[in-house]
């Protein structure tokens, strides 16, 4: 219900009626860099990944859920792997951004679900409640201006491209029920030049570059650390106001989204 998710904000500020702004982490890389397993070892290091979903206080989400709704002639042209779903005009930006200002507010927010085997969104979608740190995965965070600049923090993924290739492809067939000469030909036509266009370029903009992904422990274990002083309050107590977009605590806004998980 609603009111446990509120509860459960009360009960970690010192202050009833205040909660501190999420803070936002961008994570960008190329395909199959190894994004979402860099943000599983963080939940893993901070104890995050067995705690129930009401009161974990990290989350993650990805730009895959994020993908528009395809037409009839795009879905024909995406089961023959002609459809481009690495170019910006695949997601679905406004939604992303819209999402990621509800998490700001201290919202809980609906995630839509992708079917990668059907190339279309599922009836259901995942429950996102309020947490105190929000992890934002995917190939274009950093592409969109409005989007790059709601993250507190932005990571780059940098894993050797033969490497993600040989992992785009075991995914691709193991896992969406891809025919390797369909998984090569879409990565030579479309993946590999979206990469160099609109991915790699965005490197710039990271505060962090993590060589080899989730392998890199040291860096890891150096975000995991920023991550758990944001969570022990340690940024806003010796700053006493705003550090790198972490805001001070701020009044509550209750949640307008059912909080119960479907």
């Amino acid at each position: 219900m609603a009111g446990d998710s509120e509860a459960h904000l009360r009960d970690r500020g010192e202050n009833t009626d205040v909660i501190r702004q999420p803070f936002l982490i961008g994570v960008s890389g190329g395909t199959a860099s190894g994004k979402s397993s860099v943000c599983e070892k963080i939940m893993e290091l901070l104890g995050q990944n067995k705690i129930d979903h009401h009161q974990r206080q990290v989350v993650i989400l990805s730009q895959d859920s994020f993908y528009k709704v395809l037409t009839a002639e795009q879905k024909a042209k995406a089961l023959k792997g002609q459809f481009n779903f690495d170019h910006p005009d695949a997601f679905d930006s406004e939604l992303i951004k819209q999402t990621l200002k509800q998490i700001l507010q201290g919202e809980t927010v609906q995630i839509p679900v992708y079917d990668f085997v059907t190339h279309s969104r599922k009836e259901e979608f995942i429950t996102v409640y309020p947490a105190d740190v929000v992890l934002f995965e995917g190939i274009l965070m950093f592409y969109s201006q409005e989007i790059r600049d709601l993250f507190q923090m932005k990571l780059f993924v940098d894993t050797d491209p033969d490497t993600r290739l040989s992992r785009r492809v075991l995914r691709d067939i193991s896992e969406r029920g891809r025919e390797l000469e369909q998984v090569l030909a879409q990565y030579i036509t479309f993946v590999k030049p979206a990469f160099e266009e609109f991915c790699l370029p965005t490197k710039k903009y990271a505060d962090v570059i993590i060589p080899r992904g989730a392998d890199n422990l040291v860096a890891i274990n150096l975000i995991v650390q920023h991550i758990q002083d944001i969570l022990n309050g340690g940024l806003s107590k010796r700053h006493n106001g705003c550090t790198n977009g972490h805001s001070t605590p701020r009044q509550r806004r209750t949640s307008e989204s059912s909080s119960r998980p479907h």
